[in-house]
């Protein structure tokens, strides 16, 4: 089966083949022809496996006919990275049909984004918060919608965002075609289908859940190694572009700085960065500018990065859901990839709940040639900030030092700044209240 099989429209089908379309993948065989039927549907398929696609051909070729310059299709990701993916995979599959998609997320200005909401687009992809905000401050106008998407929505379910989205839907038509994509459906997600789609189709490539493109490996290791541990597997592990997780942000600019002093052309992404630095890291990490990208979980669902060989969890992850997206940033495309989990006696919990997930036990290894026997120092100090340079004190200005003539009357003056003694502020406040100076405070 080819994508010629769906009729698209000439102007699309010349972007699919400039973008390199050719065999449409699972999920893309039993999603577009229900969508372009315009039924509701629920897509469930692994990571990598082009459920982008599976929506945003559907929609553009809706959306070749009718109005132009009004918002018709939404789609709603829960990160910013996300959102821009998607944006450049409309533009580059519709740069012929002169229908124009605009991303909306914070993290950036809100003028610009109004700016080119009034000039007019068909297509927006947003993220929950920043729609809101132009949905309460009317610069956007979401009443001729007839395409919503929800991309990726067990992360925002994860994420919180299912309040939002939940205040979101009563701003759009009753009456619109629904699409819900995920790659987990957790309990939480199924309720919300329930409630915003009609009648769906149903449409499941594989079973939700890992990619079978992807070996998976435990590294056992104490908290203080995992740092020296990585830079021995990066040493002597045949890799091409490398995703390394962190739980924390702090962390995760810590090993990034880290990877750089040893060598390695490595940079780091997460929340703290402003939108332009977290595009120059993806960017660079895309065009292999950098070899190493150190992330927080907010980044593993922006990443679309075929090269990447491995993905390496410094951190185990919060629940088996994000160990899946983590790993899915590798084995895309039906390429093989590896993940490797560095392991604490912490994490026993969590490694038991993949287990399950994954169906079979997970390999432990150990590196040959590493000490592991190094012990723990007395306070882990790898990822302790530095400590701060005591403030020098500030030194006391000299005192006026009065220079009265022999027998002058004239009394020395105190600076501005100086504060009358103790003994003067109690008389002033324990004046008499017949006192000439009070009367003259009560006459002002």
């Amino acid at each position: 089966m080819s994508f010629s099989n769906f009729n698209f429209h000439p102007y699309i089908a010349t972007g699919m083949t400039a973008a390199g379309y050719a065999t449409p993948t699972p999920i893309q065989k039993q999603a577009i022809p229900p969508v372009l039927a315009g039924r509701d549907v629920m897509g469930l398929a692994q990571t990598g496996t082009g459920k982008t696609a599976a929506f945003a051909l559907p929609i553009l070729q809706r959306l070749m006919q009718g109005e132009r310059g009004r918002v018709r299709a939404l789609v709603v990701a829960p990160t910013r990275e996300l959102a821009e993916q998607i944006h450049q995979s409309i533009e580059k599959l519709g740069h012929k049909t002169r229908l124009k998609s605009v991303t909306v997320y914070g993290g950036v200005k809100l003028n610009p984004q109004v700016d080119k909401l009034r000039r007019g687009a068909e297509i927006v992809v947003a993220c929950p918060g920043r729609l809101l905000d132009h949905i309460n401050q009317g610069t956007i106008d979401l009443s001729r919608l007839e395409v919503l998407v929800l991309d990726e929505a067990d992360q925002m379910f994860d994420m919180g965002f299912l309040p939002d989205i939940r205040r979101l839907l009563r701003h759009v038509p009753a009456r619109r075609q629904t699409l819900l994509f995920s790659a987990t459906m957790p309990a939480g997600i199924r309720t919300l289908a329930q409630e915003i789609l009609t009648n769906p189709v149903t449409v499941q490539a594989g079973t939700p859940g890992t990619a079978v493109t992807v070996s998976h490996a435990l590294y056992p290791v104490g908290q203080h190694l995992k740092t020296p541990l990585l830079l021995e597997l990066l040493r002597h592990t045949d890799t091409g572009s490398v995703l390394v997780f962190t739980r924390t942000k702090h962390r995760a600019k810590r090993v990034g700085e880290q990877l750089e002093k040893a060598g390695y052309r490595a940079a780091s992404l997460q929340g703290n960065l402003s939108q332009n630095r977290r595009q120059a890291a993806l960017d660079g990490f895309r065009d292999g500018t950098f070899q190493v990208l150190v992330a927080t979980d907010i980044a593993a669902r922006g990443i679309d990065v075929s090269q990447v060989s491995h993905v390496i969890n410094y951190d185990m992850p919060d629940t088996a859901e994000a160990y899946t997206h983590r790993i899915g940033r590798t084995g895309r495309a039906a390429r093989t990839g590896d993940a490797f989990t560095f392991t604490t006696g912490d994490d026993a919990p969590m490694v038991r709940t993949i287990e399950c997930l994954l169906g079979a036990p997970l390999e432990r290894r150990t590196l040959p040639g590493f000490d592991y026997s190094v012990p723990s120092p007395q306070r882990d100090a790898e990822f302790a900030r530095p400590p701060r340079e005591p403030r020098q004190a500030r030194k006391p200005e000299a005192a006026q030092q009065a220079a009265p003539a022999a027998g002058s009357r004239t009394a020395a003056v105190a600076p501005p700044s100086a504060k009358a003694p103790k003994a003067s502020r109690r008389r002033a406040r324990t004046t008499s209240p017949g006192s000439p100076s009070l009367q003259a405070q009560r006459s002002r």
